[in-house]
């Protein structure tokens, strides 16, 4: 039976864009009718622009034709978290206080994805604010799961997990400041990719956490996510924590075997107290890791049962929110206005503190990985929660919230699914600035098992 548009990968409508089997205005009326089909259902989206994609997608078609062709992202719909800065469409960051802010200017990875010739269909739901881990949002409604509607899709990109598997968009981004491209990716079933810290400029993305916020892509499998995260690094002067160094091509090693690679396991405590259909499906993936050539190790990063301790997100948060809480708490959603109660009251002494405990987990991490290439582990204890649960103790974010602390980058990749169909991830992380490498073993991983992007909700 033919995949609908749709449903195609990047990779694979790209190839159909330019052997003349799809243009991208037949592409683009695909996802906008699946999104009609799968949006009272799902809510992924806050904001729909649908006339101009088909602008858009009528503009690539005419470019490709004449053989201006800007890259493996050009003619491909994408839909963007609502806390990325769009000139002319409102950006509101899931918040009842910014439903009708409209910005000048794009954000920085947003020019970059319109130079590669991105067909923008709209733009995705949120936790308000980006400070939790459900997309539960009591501004814009909550964001559902694909695979089970009365289920969270993680945040707090969930609209943006849940886009891709739904078949609402090819490709998109997410925010990560303790896991909110991560676990949204492994609660729903596809790729998320947080780059190292600096990698990706943060300029014109609504602010969490100044020194923990990461941006990057969520895609239907690892090539694609590698493209995205091609279009979109580099050096930005507008972003205080933007790296000059080299960007790297990220599909140069795709496709690669895993002889001579060392992954190490952090039993300790990227491991502890999983649901045991998570550590059945991660012990699964490491034998076939094993089985690719690669040579498995327990490691310790004993330091990291630290973070979850830190105050650095809540101070953050604080700081920036502080005007507009002073002036309007009651325009912020219970969870949030509470979450940034406690930020306010953190003393400067244990803010300073916390910041020189990081300095030390940003050092044993580093340690181990000089003896090993990557890190893997299951992306979150448990699966999907009940909207009505919820995730009242932030368990969703307890084995990614280190990365973002050490700013090394980490993927999330489906590895299996519960008794419950829920989808399981498998989180590899890697040394700072060598997402190649960190890459190359998702890949290598996602192909073996089978989890290569196929998989869209029918």
């Amino acid at each position: 039976m033919a995949v609908e548009p749709y449903a195609l990968t990047i990779v694979e409508a790209g190839k159909a864009l330019r052997d003349g089997s799809l243009t991208s205005a037949q592409l683009t009326e695909s996802v906008i009718a699946r999104t009609d089909a799968t949006e009272p259902s799902l809510n992924a989206f806050i904001t729909r622009t649908d006339d101009l994609a088909r602008e858009q997608a009528a503009a690539a078609d005419v470019e490709l034709a004449a053989g201006r062709d800007r890259g493996p992202l050009h003619g491909i719909p994408f839909a963007l978290k609502d806390l990325y800065d769009t000139a002319g469409i409102a950006t509101t960051a899931g918040s009842g206080f910014l439903r009708d802010r409209v910005p000048q200017e794009d954000a920085f990875s947003v020019r970059k994805l319109k130079q590669a010739g991105i067909v923008l269909t709209g733009k995705l739901g949120l936790h308000e604010f980006a400070f939790g881990t459900t997309s539960t949002n009591p501004h814009f409604g909550a964001v559902h799961n694909p695979w089970d509607t009365a289920c969270v899709p993680g945040g707090s990109s969930g609209g943006s997990a849940a886009a891709i598997v739904a078949g609402s968009t090819l490709g998109t981004l997410g925010s990560d400041t303790g896991g909110s491209i991560r676990m949204p990716a492994a609660l729903c079933g596809c790729v998320g990719l947080m780059p190292t810290y600096g990698r990706v400029s943060r300029s014109g993305v609504l602010p969490l956490s100044w020194t923990l916020d990461h941006v990057g892509p969520l895609a239907r499998t690892v090539e694609d996510a590698a493209l995205i995260l091609n279009a979109i690094a580099g050096h930005d002067p507008a972003d205080p924590g933007s790296s000059d160094l080299p960007v790297d091509d990220y599909t140069s090693q795709l496709g690669r075997d895993l002889r001579g690679l060392r992954v190490g396991v952090p039993r300790e405590p990227l491991w502890r107290d999983p649901q045991p259909a998570v550590a059945a499906a991660c012990e699964t993936a490491l034998e076939v890791l094993r089985e690719q050539g690669a040579t498995v190790q327990d490691v310790e990063l004993p330091r990291l049962s630290d973070v979850g301790r830190l105050s650095i997100i809540t101070a953050e948060a604080a700081a920036y929110h502080e005007d507009w809480i002073s002036k309007h708490p009651e325009l912020y959603g219970d969870d949030v206005r509470a979450a940034i109660e406690i930020g306010r009251g953190v003393p400067a002494s244990v803010y300073i503190n916390d910041q020189r405990k990081r300095r030390l987990l940003i050092e044993e991490t580093r340690e181990v990985l000089r003896s090993v290439d990557v890190l893997v582990s299951p992306s979150t204890p448990i699966t999907a929660p009940t909207i009505e649960a919820g995730d009242h103790r932030y368990e969703l974010a307890r084995y990614t919230s280190p990365y973002d602390v050490t700013g090394i980058p980490a993927i999330s990749v489906p590895c299996g699914f519960d008794e419950g169909g829920l989808p399981i991830g498998l989180m590899i992380g890697g040394r700072h600035f060598d997402e190649v490498t960190m890459c190359r073993v998702a890949h290598a991983y996602e192909q073996a098992a089978g989890f290569d992007g196929s998989r869209v909700m029918s």
